[in-house]
């Protein structure tokens, strides 16, 4: 629900509420005046004109009111006074506190009690009192009239008809539930208020301390949101807490992006020291003149330069290391026959590889027309950087690497199998990360610059596929990679 929904149906039920109890008061106003609970009925009859008496108390009253003022003592004939009674309606007559006619049976005490006394100052005002009355366990309204008889003596006549027994408790405890109606309005209306500005208040409140934790560098919290709620609020929520996803997202990968800075920086420092330290310590031999034959010196100016081009090859991989995960390595595809490509890779690199020891053997299971789009120079790093990759743990005599090509519906699987000494199963996971080497001390026996792997996935991860290894320690190691097929 909206929250402008909310509010105009908020509104709406408070409008309602005050209605509703308006006229629950006003009935009972005039319930306790009237005494009948039909009233409102009555007050749409064109047989009724609403008056705060009924036309047969009017009738009587008239009457009596008239007689009390032409001829005062045939109020004291009982003929002519019942003559006068309506249906439902009882008259009571006092001379000087001493009934002298009525409709039933009342005896003095109850006139002494329960009637009220003669009233000179409405015989002067010309005025009457309106009341309600108990006679005998029952409730009757009343229309007082005081008068004086010609000798001036007192006279009083009750016009009275019965209603209903609540009417008595309504009229006593009126100002009560007056009271009543008017705390339970502030309360319904109270209610309705806390319950719609909960709704809205708490999440803010909530949002409010969200923003103040971010605000203090925490972003490792959740903030609670129904996901198909349509409230302006909620949806409010709903994108602060994505807003707070993506910053936590960033500032973690920005944490992991310094730890990677410092490993790099660290794992540079070492694969460069090692190099250079190598060739100060040559160059000082031939300084100091260790180096004093001809054999001594072409063996320490031969591991000079080899040291050189080792560290030229690092520099060299790292920048295309640095390149390729920024993004500015450009890429050129073209659609190539896959089986075509690798069997011409295959026997470029066979003769290389057997000056080496290495037999390498190429099988294929595809369609002669199977079609990737790649770039072709970073395809062929990709396969160089695995196979040499394959060749430094190599650790049996008899050397032998083998490629496989074989699909599924939408790629072209390459596999790159050697026979060398494998790779524990708890390294296997982080092979592809820069780098990396499965051993345990960072010797540099085996050469390389640990970026040979992380290279590679990011060059098939711009190609859209992926890659993977397997391995079975001291027997085999298989690294995988896939291609999308296209249709030409």
């Amino acid at each position: 629900m909206s929250l402008k929904l909310r509010f105009l149906l908020t509104y709406l039920s408070m409008v309602l509420v005050f209605v509703l109890l308006l006229l629950l008061f006003g009935f009972l106003v005039f319930f306790s005046i009237t005494g009948d609970a039909n009233f409102l009925q009555k007050t749409y009859s064109n047989a009724y004109v609403y008056k705060l008496l009924t036309p047969e108390e009017e009738t009587t009253f008239l009457n009596v009111k008239l007689l009390s003022q032409e001829d005062p003592n045939q109020l004291l004939n009982q003929q002519i006074i019942k003559s006068y009674e309506q249906e439902g309606i009882d008259v009571i007559v006092r001379k000087n506190e001493e009934v002298t006619y009525s409709s039933f049976s009342i005896d003095q005490r109850t006139v002494d009690k329960e009637l009220p006394h003669f009233n000179e100052k409405s015989t002067k005002s010309a005025t009457y009192e309106q009341d309600i009355i108990r006679i005998k366990n029952k409730f009757y309204s009343y229309i007082k009239l005081d008068f004086f008889f010609p000798n001036r003596d007192e006279g009083t006549v009750f016009v009275l008809r019965s209603i209903s027994p609540y009417v008595g408790i309504v009229h006593k405890v009126f100002p009560f539930l007056f009271i009543f109606l008017l705390l339970l309005f502030v309360v319904i209306i109270g209610f309705v208020n806390y319950v719609v500005s909960r709704s809205v208040i708490k999440p803010i409140y909530r949002l409010k301390r969200a923003a103040e934790r971010i605000r203090q560098g925490d972003v490792h919290f959740s903030i609670p949101y129904k996901h198909n709620s349509k409230d302006e609020i909620n949806e409010l929520t709903n994108s602060f807490e994505e807003m707070r996803k993506k910053l936590q997202s960033s500032i973690d990968l920005q944490v992991h992006y310094e730890e990677n800075r410092k490993q790099l920086l660290s794992s540079i420092s070492h694969d460069l020291k090692t190099p250079i330290t190598s060739i100060i310590g040559y160059v000082e031999g031939i300084q100091d003149g260790v180096a004093n034959t001809p054999e001594k010196l072409e063996k320490y100016l031969s591991t000079i330069s080899t040291k050189a081009k080792d560290m030229n090859s690092l520099i060299d991989e790292l920048f295309l290391f640095s390149k390729l995960d920024l993004h500015e390595v450009p890429f050129h595809f073209e659609t190539v026959n896959i089986n075509d490509f690798m069997e011409n890779l295959n026997q470029e690199l066979q003769f290389e590889l057997e000056e080496k020891g290495v037999l390498l053997r190429f099988y294929t299971t595809l369609s002669k027309r199977a079609y990737v789009k790649v770039d072709t120079d970073k395809l062929r790093r990709v396969i160089m950087n695995l196979i040499t990759n394959s060749i430094k743990f190599m650790d049996k005599e008899d050397k032998r690497i083998e490629l496989m090509l074989s699909e599924n519906e939408s790629e072209v699987i390459v596999r790159i199998v050697d026979n060398g000494c494998g790779i524990e199963p708890r390294a296997l996971p982080y092979i592809f990360n820069k780098f990396y080497r499965a051993e345990e001390s960072r010797n540099t026996q085996t050469g390389g610059s640990g970026l040979g792997l992380a290279i590679a996935k990011q060059i098939i991860d711009s190609h859209g596929g992926s890659i993977w290894a397997t391995s079975t320690l001291h027997k085999e190691t298989s690294i995988y990679f896939s291609l999308r097929k296209i249709t030409k």
